[in-house]
C-alpha cells in the first residue's frame, strides 16, 4: 500500500500509541470477538463482507493488534471473494483489506503476478467514469459522485495503475464546490456536506493537486460544522454530531493545516462519550449499538487527536 492511505494509516497508528493502553486493549478484544468463523467481519446483522472486514482490519492495525490469528482467517475470507461479483464498494474494500493484511502481517491476498485481475479492476473502474470527469456509483450512472470518485482514485492507487486524466477529476471536483466552501456529493444536491468535502480534499491530495490557498473557504465551512456536543455534523441540516463526520472533518482540517479552527479538546471529549462500556463505539448520541465501522471511526478520531498540537487549537 502506498500514497494517501499508507500515510493516513501510519498517522493513525502513531497517534494510537499515545492512547490509554487499557482503552486500546478493551477495543481490540471487542473487535477480535466480532470475527466470524469464516474469517470475515459483518455489520450489525448479516453475513461477513469485505466492507466491514476492512474496517475491522484497519482498527486492529492501528492498535498494533493485527496478528496471524486474525490475519490468516481474514486473508482466507478475502481470497474467496476475489472471484465473486461484489459491489463496487465491496471490491474497493477487498483491495484495501488485502493491502492492510500484506503490509501489517505479510498475509498475501492478491499476488503481485496477478496482473490480469488488477487490469480487470481498472477496466471495471473505467466503466464508472462519467462525461463530467467524475466516477459514478454504478456503470449506469450519468453523473459523478464525489465520494465514489475518491474511492475510485484510491483504488487505482492501491492496484498501482495510473489514474486516467487526473485533470478532468480536478475539474469535476471544482464543479462540486459549493459557494459556502464545502463540496456537494452529487450535482443536484442542495447543500454541501462534511464527508463529500473530505472526499474532495482527499482526492486532490492523492492526485497531488491540493493547494491550501485555494481552500480557505473550505476551512471556514468545516469549522462551522462543530456542534455544541463537540463532534462535527454531516451538514447544516443535521442537528447532532457523528463519529464519521468528526473523523473526516478533523482529517481534512489537518490536511489543510488548520486543526486550530475547531476545539480539539471538545472533539476528544465527544469521541470518548461514544465509547460503549463493553467495547467498541456507537456512531452518534442516539445510537445504542456498537459496530466495527463506527469503532474504526471512534478509534481513528481518538488517535488522530493525539497527533494535533492542542496548545494552538481553539478551547
Amino acid at each position: 500500500m502506498t500514497g494517501y492511505l499508507q500515510d493516513l494509516t501510519l498517522r493513525l497508528a502513531l497517534g494510537a500509541t499515545q492512547l490509554d493502553p487499557a482503552m486500546r486493549l478493551q477495543h481490540a478484544q471487542w473487535i477480535r470477538r466480532c470475527q466470524h468463523p469464516d474469517g470475515g467481519f459483518a455489520g450489525r446483522e448479516g453475513e461477513s463482507d469485505p466492507y466491514y472486514t476492512a474496517f475491522a482490519l484497519r482498527s486492529l492495525w492501528i492498535l498494533g493488534e493485527l496478528d496471524e490469528s486474525i490475519a490468516s482467517p481474514a486473508g482466507r475470507f478475502l481470497r474467496q471473494r476475489l472471484t465473486q461479483r461484489d459491489s463496487i464498494i465491496d471490491l474497493i474494500s477487498l483491495i484495501f483489506g488485502a493491502a492492510i493484511l500484506e503490509m501489517a502481517a505479510g498475509e498475501v491476498v492478491i499476488e503481485d503476478a496477478d496482473t490480469h485481475w488488477r487490469q480487470n479492476v481498472a477496466d471495471l473502474l473505467s466503466t464508472l467514469r462519467c462525461d463530467d470527469g467524475g466516477f459514478a456509483k454504478t456503470p449506469e450512472g450519468r453523473a459523478g459522485s464525489t465520494y465514489q470518485t475518491f474511492l475510485s482514485v484510491l483504488c487505482f492507487e492501491l492496484i498501482d495503475v495510473p489514474v486516467p486524466q487526473p485533470e478532468r477529476i480536478a475539474d469535476f471536483l471544482e464543479s462540486q464546490r459549493h459557494p459556502d466552501g464545502g463540496y456537494l456529493e452529487i450535482r443536484v444536491a442542495k447543500r454541501a456536506g462534511v464527508n463529500p468535502t473530505a472526499a474532495a480534499i482527499g482526492t486532490l491530495k492523492t492526485l497531488g493537486l491540493l493547494s491550501r490557498a485555494d481552500q480557505l473557504d473550505t476551512i471556514d465551512f468545516l469549522s462551522e460544522m462543530q456542534a455544541d456536543e463537540g463532534g462535527l455534523t454531516a451538514n447544516t441540516r443535521i442537528p447532532f454530531a457523528d463519529l464519521l463526520s468528526s473523523f473526516t472533518g478533523l482529517t481534512t482540517l489537518l490536511d489543510l493545516q488548520a486543526p486550530d479552527q475547531i476545539s480539539v479538546p471538545k472533539l476528544a471529549a465527544y469521541a470518548k462519550s461514544m465509547e460503549s462500556p463493553t467495547g467498541g463505539f456507537v456512531g452518534f448520541a442516539l445510537d445504542q449499538t456498537a459496530d466495527v465501522e463506527y469503532t474504526f471511526y471512534g478509534l481513528a478520531t481518538s488517535a488522530m487527536i493525539q497527533t494535533v498540537d492542542t496548545s494552538s487549537t481553539s478551547s
